[in-house]
C-alpha cells in the first residue's frame, strides 16, 4: 500500500517529514490536511488533530519527530541519526530545538501573522509586533545557534542529520515571509541556513511551496 503523508505546504513539521521522505528516495502520495477543525476521520489518524501524520501498510502514526524516526528504521540508509551516541543526542537536540523554541517565535509570531492570518483568516498584519519578535526574540535563538556551529557544515557529527532538518525547516518560513539572517552578526549561521536549503530536498520543497503560495524565487 501507498504511503501516505498528510499536511499542508508551509508546515515546518510536514516539511520536515517531506526532506526525509526525498533524503531516502522514499515515494509517497501527498494529502492535504489543515490543522483547523479537523474531521473525525483525520482525528482517527492524528488523535491531537495535529500534522503531519501517515499512513502506511494500513497503520498510521502522528507527529513529525515520530514518524521521521519510524522512516529510519524502516529505511536505514543514508543515515539521518548519528551512530555516535553523543551526536545522535546531540541531533535529536537540534530537532527538539527547532520544533520548540524556534518554531515558538517563528511560527505564531512572525508566519502566522505575517502571512497565514492575512492569507487565510483576512486578518491584518500588526506590523509593530512581529517586527518585535524579530528584533528581540529571534535574535537569543540565532545567538545560541551560531555558538554550536563550528567548522563542520552539519549541527551534529560529521554528516547531514535529522538536527539539522529540524532546524533548518524553521528558516524556509521566516523565508517565505522576507526575513534573513544578518550575515555580519550571524556569520555561521547564515552560511549553514544557505548550505542546508541549498540541498536537492531542501530545495524542492521550498520551490514547491514559493510556487504555490506565488512567491517570486
Amino acid at each position: 500500500m501507498a504511503m501516505v503523508l498528510y499536511g499542508t505546504s508551509g508546515s515546518p513539521f510536514v516539511r520536515k517529514v517531506q526532506v526525509v521522505l526525498a533524503e531516502k528516495g522514499i515515494p509517497y502520495e501527498h494529502e492535504a490536511v489543515v490543522p483547523f477543525n479537523v474531521s473525525p476521520e483525520y482525528r482517527q489518524i492524528s488523535p491531537l488533530g495535529k500534522i503531519p501524520a501517515l499512513k502506511h501498510d494500513g497503520r498510521a502514526l502522528a507527529d513529525s519527530s515520530v514518524i521521521c524516526a519510524y522512516l529510519e528504521r524502516l529505511h536505514p540508509e543514508p543515515q539521518l541519526y548519528p551512530a555516535d551516541p553523543y551526536e545522535y543526542a546531540r541531533a535529536l537536540w537540534f530537532e527538539e530545538y527547532g520544533d520548540s523554541a524556534l518554531v515558538g517565535v517563528v511560527g505564531p509570531k512572525i508566519f502566522f501573522k505575517k502571512f497565514v492570518a492575512p492569507r487565510f483568516f483576512n486578518q491584518p498584519t500588526n506590523e509593530a509586533e512581529v517586527q518585535k519578535s524579530i528584533d528581540e526574540e529571534l535574535p537569543p535563538l540565532f545567538d545560541y545557534l551560531e555558538s554550536q556551529l563550528g567548522d563542520d557544515p552539519f549541527l551534529a557529527g560529521k554528516a547531514f542529520s535529522i538536527g539539522d532538518i529540524g532546524i533548518a525547516t524553521e528558516f524556509v518560513n521566516l523565508r517565505h515571509v522576507g526575513v534573513g539572517v544578518d550575515t555580519r552578526r550571524w556569520p555561521k549561521l547564515t552560511r549553514w541556513v544557505a548550505g542546508i536549503h541549498e540541498r536537492p530536498s531542501f530545495r524542492k520543497v521550498i520551490e514547491e511551496e514559493r510556487a504555490a503560495f506565488g512567491l517570486t524565487a
